[in-house]
């Protein structure tokens, strides 16, 4: 149902079933998934792509410009995967052309009230993101990571799928995949055995990321020596490969152990 009241410009795209309530603003050059609801407030701006079955809550402000001196009014866009919720006052910006020029949040992402999403951000699927998470600039989050409330995250940083992060913290060294992260600085405070469980890992792939880990974190190693060991020692595996090449391919360098936990604390 298409209120009356709701502001829809005749060249934007609109799949079947989409509900748009009184008082939103779609602009043109925005396409929207069959099934989705955008509610009241809700502002879908140019260059704007939303899946199917997505919901907009009041509010929420999909495609604005990058805050980026640098930006001119390029073409850029913002996409917003399938099954995906926005709640109140989520901001999700476009892309810049100096980046990728897209800013992705995936599909049966939860991204709660006043989170923001900054330009050519990649956030993956089923990502939750809880109230006021504030990802600036070229942020990665891959697929199922959990980041708690009033959560700052610098720019560039990647975090890991199936990560757990505690709320209230500033994250600006990467999270490699698996773990927990919390304290100030940011630190490695256990891997995610709950959240990986849950997941439908096996406990042989559990007890290879707490092996893993151990001697990343635990062990004293620096951490280019604690990468040839893990590659010389332990068994291939899908999560050796995700956990090894994240850590390579860190640019800013990953967490650390936070010094005043003792190592009894991550005893695999």
């Amino acid at each position: 149902m298409i209120s009356p009241l709701a502001h829809i410009h005749s060249a934007a795209r609109l799949g079947e079933n989409v509900k748009v309530d009184a008082f939103a603003i779609i602009e043109e050059d925005v396409e929207i998934g069959e099934g989705t609801h955008v509610m009241a407030n809700a502002c879908v701006l140019s260059g704007s792509r939303i899946g199917k079955n997505c919901k907009l809550f009041p509010g929420a402000v999909v495609g604005g410009m990058p805050q980026d001196l640098g930006y001119k009014g390029e073409k850029t866009t913002c996409e917003i995967g399938d099954n995906t919720v926005l709640r109140e006052y989520v901001t999700v910006n476009r892309g810049t052309p100096k980046d990728k020029g897209i800013t992705r949040v995936g599909s049966n992402c939860l991204i709660m009230a006043y989170c923001h999403v900054a330009h050519d951000c990649v956030v993956g699927n089923h990502v939750v993101m809880a109230n006021s998470v504030q990802l600036a600039g070229h942020v990665i989050i891959d697929d199922y990571a959990r980041l708690g409330g009033l959560a700052g995250v610098h720019q560039f940083i990647h975090i890991g799928s199936y990560t757990y992060i505690a709320g209230q913290i500033l994250i600006r060294k990467d999270v490699p995949p698996f773990v927990k992260a919390a304290r100030d600085p940011l630190s490695f405070v256990g891997v995610n055995v709950v959240g990986l469980e849950r997941s439908g890992f096996s406990k042989e792939a559990i007890r290879q990321v707490q092996e893993m880990y151990h001697v990343l974190f635990v062990q004293g190693h620096p951490t280019s020596k604690a990468i040839e060991i893990i590659e010389s020692t332990i068994t291939d595996s899908d999560v050796k490969k995700q956990i090894v090449s994240f850590v390579k391919n860190s640019a800013t360098g990953i967490i650390k152990r936070h010094k005043d936990t003792t190592v009894d604390d991550f005893a695999i």
